[in-house]
């Protein structure tokens, strides 16, 4: 790896693990859009690079989940029943996207299908609407099945499923501060599931760069996940001594800026 990459890499890392801990979201929609930039520009195709970027931001997540699920854990903040009634369908979610669904799909598709995602995302973080409490948590064969719902999107886009999994539970009553511990928690099934399933379904994938394996870029996944777990407890330091609010809105519109690149590079390919 040369050491500008080494350098973009290892940025990217520390920004994006500062504000998960800053913000309480995964660092996949900041990486997504940058990775793929910086594959492109070391001549790995279009649809490719899209798919790469997606996989090692999905593997990163196995490390800053584990960081930020202890600290909650310590809290006694995370719905561990939950958990335990969501992840079978996670596992099931991932590993459908991971080999099957993530392999089929063109990379430009899932560059438009990430495009609209963040945008639905940032708009909603803009918005800071919070989903009115109507109803309790269904039953467990339900869980099951939103479960799997989560890790199948997740796995198409390369998030943690935190933008799902917190209105959810919010609109079933669970308080925010539990919704958002037992999303950290489910976070890790989530990447565990996808991750597994990506290095199945580019198993016999010819590396495209030195240090690729099938849809993963290890020396990637390596610095960034580092960087990234280094910085995340900086981050949640931070959240108490600054006004978070107007930090989400600015987020809200860099994340419409990658959303459009990576429309621009969906539409291209």
């Amino acid at each position: 790896m040369d050491a500008l990459l080494l350098a973009e890499l290892l940025g990217l890392g520390l920004v994006s693990g500062f504000l998960a801990g800053l913000l309480g979201i995964g660092g996949g929609m900041l990486m997504v859009p940058l990775l793929t930039a910086l594959l492109s520009q070391r001549g790995v195709n279009a649809d490719m690079s899209v798919k790469m970027a997606i996989a090692t931001s999905m593997a990163t997540i196995m490390f800053t989940s584990l960081s930020s699920v202890r600290a909650h854990h310590k809290r006694g903040a995370v719905r561990w029943d939950i958990v335990r009634h969501m992840a079978p369908g996670i596992l099931v979610g991932g590993l459908a996207a991971g080999a099957g669904v993530f392999a089929l799909i063109k990379g430009a598709s899932l560059a438009l299908v990430f495009a609209a995602f963040v945008g639905f995302s940032a708009l909603q973080m803009l918005r800071d609407r919070k989903p009115a409490p109507s109803r309790q948590l269904p039953e467990r064969a339900a869980l099951v099945g939103v479960g799997s719902g989560i890790g199948l999107l997740s796995g198409l886009v390369g998030a943690g499923g935190g933008f799902v999994s917190v209105p959810f539970m919010a609109w079933c009553n669970v308080p925010i501060h539990n919704a958002v511990a037992t999303s950290a928690a489910l976070g890790f099934p989530i990447a565990l599931a996808n991750t597994f399933g990506y290095l199945l379904g580019g198993w016999d994938l010819e590396p495209t760069l030195p240090g690729a394996m099938g849809y993963l870029y290890l020396p990637a996944l390596a610095v960034i996940a580092l960087a990234s777990v280094t910085m995340a407890p900086l981050g949640a330091r931070a959240a108490h001594a600054l006004d978070v609010k107007q930090l989400k809105r600015a987020f809200a519109c860099l994340l419409f800026l990658l959303a459009g690149y990576m429309l621009y590079k969906g539409l291209i390919s």
